[in-house]
């Protein structure tokens, strides 16, 4: 049987993380999981592997019973095999850190545009409102390198901290346009979409539920989309049909595996 494969995140207010972590890390552990969870003040972010029966009863029975993540959505794709070593459970500062505390997507979310109508915009050329759309990849570098939407911006980010300071420099590219902020399961773009609010850009969206729900919502059609979707597991990539892509560039050129 192919294992299921999972990811979600929510940016919800969390106390009492080391006793949630023990319960959560107990219960996945006594589902035969591995995965990633990450816990944080601002919420949780994870991705998780089982098989599909054992994966389900736990959404249902041990991430839903806890309140702050009840009816939480999941993104999820099949694999033939395992794609990670280990369960980890950790706490963290930040989900993704960014290092600019006044950006606190517990408190609200950025605003969002659904697949359907990003498709439908890349269609016509333009927004409802006629203007030009600028969308903007807010993953790495080595991310951006295995695919993306054509024409979006890529500002060769080393890591997600480095956001502010290359929005700060590039901001003049983004005047006057719509400008939707994409990653792999929107995150990052949440987080990213609020600095540039805060720094006044008027006009900036988010993609709802990131490169991996445009995946799933258009039925691995992605309209715009180029190549593969970089993921963090033994996968290492994604098709756009959701499947196990092609080995990333960085690993074709070297043949050796980026530790994620």
């Amino acid at each position: 049987m192919p294992f299921l494969n999972i990811s979600t995140y929510r940016f919800v207010a969390l106390d009492g993380l080391p006793a949630l972590r023990d319960r959560l890390a107990s219960s996945a552990q006594a589902a035969g999981l591995k995965g990633t969870i990450l816990v944080a003040h601002e919420g949780i972010n994870l991705f998780m592997a089982g098989d599909e029966p054992a994966l389900r009863a736990w959404i249902a029975n041990a991430l839903h019973a806890e309140p702050p993540f009840a009816g939480l959505p999941t993104k999820d794709s099949f694999s033939d095999a395992m794609p990670f070593r280990r369960l980890k459970v950790k706490i963290k500062n930040e989900l993704i850190r960014m290092n600019h505390p006044t950006i606190r997507p517990q408190q609200g979310r950025a605003a969002s545009v659904d697949p359907a109508t990003l498709a439908r915009w890349l269609a016509q050329g333009h927004d409802d409102a006629g203007h030009e759309i600028a969308l903007l990849d807010t993953r790495n570098a080595f991310e951006v390198d295995a695919g993306t939407f054509e024409g979006a911006h890529d500002w060769r980010l080393s890591k997600f901290s480095d956001f502010p300071a290359a929005f700060d420099a590039h901001r003049a590219e983004l005047e006057g346009r719509t400008v939707v902020s994409f990653c792999t399961g929107g995150i990052r773009c949440e987080k990213a979409a609020l600095y540039m609010r805060e720094r006044d850009l008027p006009e900036v969206l988010q993609l709802e539920g990131g490169i991996l729900g445009y995946f799933a919502a258009t039925g691995g059609a992605a309209p715009g989309w180029r190549g593969d979707c970089f993921v963090f597991d033994e996968r290492r990539t994604g098709a756009a049909d959701l499947a196990p892509g092609d080995p990333p560039p960085c690993e074709r050129a070297h043949g050796v595996a980026e530790q994620a």
